[in-house]
């Protein structure tokens, strides 16, 4: 089959919840990227095949994003598009599904990504459109992110299975201490600088280009992570452990090898394999790394070939958690693959705009792995109770 791969790959900076991107709609920030990711790449719009957006919260008030998006975005109607919703894992998905299309012959130039908005999820109203005589309107927010098949927050269960494979709240705070950590140094020695799409912020009197995530911070102390209280009921999670809720948007730009050639543009890298998992309903803490070994065996391909891994940081449990069950008790192997895991910060540190952060995640482990020199790499990202996404990435020297 074909040989696929993502020749560009671009993100907006990522807005805090009511924060600098607030009066961009989901939709806006996607059609940034895609127009960024053809521009850089000097592809035309009129050659794009298809189009793979997604998001998590679509039914809060985005409608056929993907379609929305090539509008904005310049390309003809004529072009095909499809809009995904598997929760956080939704961008992933979305290249995963460009890699399939392109390898079976069925596309040749492919955008994937995803977008959201929380600042501008509305709230929903249930059971108002048929009327009510009498008694109390309630307004349910979407982004509260309870399972609606066992009602239990996503929080708790959460903290619940960390403790559960021995990852102590502890452990969480280090981990989220170290994400900040990691990403300003990331930052300040430039390695953002090249995955960013500067966006316009300000009014009339008074604008600027935003090119740094708004969520990380520079004070952030360990001691200070340490006396956060827990939320929605878990025994480990707060909000110092986990990521806000955030605003931005992802895409890649794909193509067969052969193409990629043709038009004489380097690619970032080539897509190896791709995986889809699912699990039980408290899984989710450990399927990103359940993804990856699925992914690897589909690629044959161990982990020890690994150079960077990238899991996203949905909390900071996620990769702890799913670390150790890769390595199986191994705990020299624990160690070495903490040791590669989210080197440039994640997440918790840089925010989790649901719909696009599984696409973040690639192109953080192929930038990564290009200032390396090359190798193999994995991304993966849980998302949807009890569900998982992993790609693997091969980085020519």
């Amino acid at each position: 089959m074909t040989n696929v791969t993502i020749v560009e790959a671009l993100r907006t900076p990522f807005g805090k919840l009511g924060g600098k991107l607030q009066r961009y709609s989901a939709v806006e920030l996607g059609a940034i990227v895609a127009k960024a990711a053809l521009e850089r790449a000097g592809v035309k719009a009129e050659d794009v095949s298809e189009t793979f957006f997604g998001s998590a919260l679509l039914a809060a008030g985005t409608s056929v994003a993907a379609r929305q998006v090539n509008f904005k975005a310049g390309i003809p109607a004529e072009t095909p598009s499809l809009t995904i919703d598997r929760a956080c894992c939704s961008s992933m998905t979305c290249i995963g599904l460009g890699w399939m299309k392109i390898r079976l012959g069925d596309s040749s130039v492919v955008l994937a990504g995803g977008l959201e908005s929380s600042s501008q999820t509305p709230f929903l109203m249930r059971g108002i459109r048929t009327g009510k005589r009498l008694g109390d309107f309630t307004v349910e927010d979407p982004m509260q992110f309870r399972n609606p098949i066992n009602n239990r927050p996503i929080t708790l269960v959460t903290g619940e299975m960390a403790l559960e494979f021995g990852v102590s709240r502890a452990e969480q705070d280090e981990w989220a201490y170290g994400s900040h950590i990691k990403y300003f140094k990331a930052y300040d020695s430039g390695v953002y600088g090249d995955e960013i799409v500067p966006v316009e912020i300000g009014n009339d009197h008074a604008r600027e280009m935003l090119a740094i995530d708004e969520a990380p911070r520079r004070d952030v102390s360990l001691e200070k992570l340490r006396t956060l209280a827990t939320v929605y009921g878990s025994p480990t999670v707060t909000a110092g452990n986990a990521p806000g809720l955030n605003d931005g948007a992802s895409v890649a730009l794909l193509m067969p090898a052969e193409e990629a050639r043709r038009r004489s543009i380097s690619p970032l890298g080539e897509i190896v394999a791709y995986a889809q998992t699912s699990g039980a309903l408290s899984s989710s803490v450990y399927m990103p790394g359940v993804a990856i070994q699925t992914a690897l065996k589909q690629a044959g391909l161990e982990l020890r070939d690994l150079k960077r891994i990238e899991i996203n940081e949905a909390f900071a449990a996620m990769p702890l958690v799913s670390t150790k069950r890769m390595a199986d008790g191994d705990k020299e192997l624990l160690r070495s693959l903490r040791s590669i895991t989210n080197v440039n910060g994640g997440s918790v540190a840089l925010g989790h705009p649901t719909g696009a952060s599984g696409a973040r995640v690639v192109m953080a482990v192929m930038r990564e792995l290009r200032r390396l020199g090359g190798g193999y790499g994995a991304a993966a990202i849980c998302g949807g109770y009890g569900q998982a996404d992993a790609i693997i990435v091969k980085v020519s020297a």
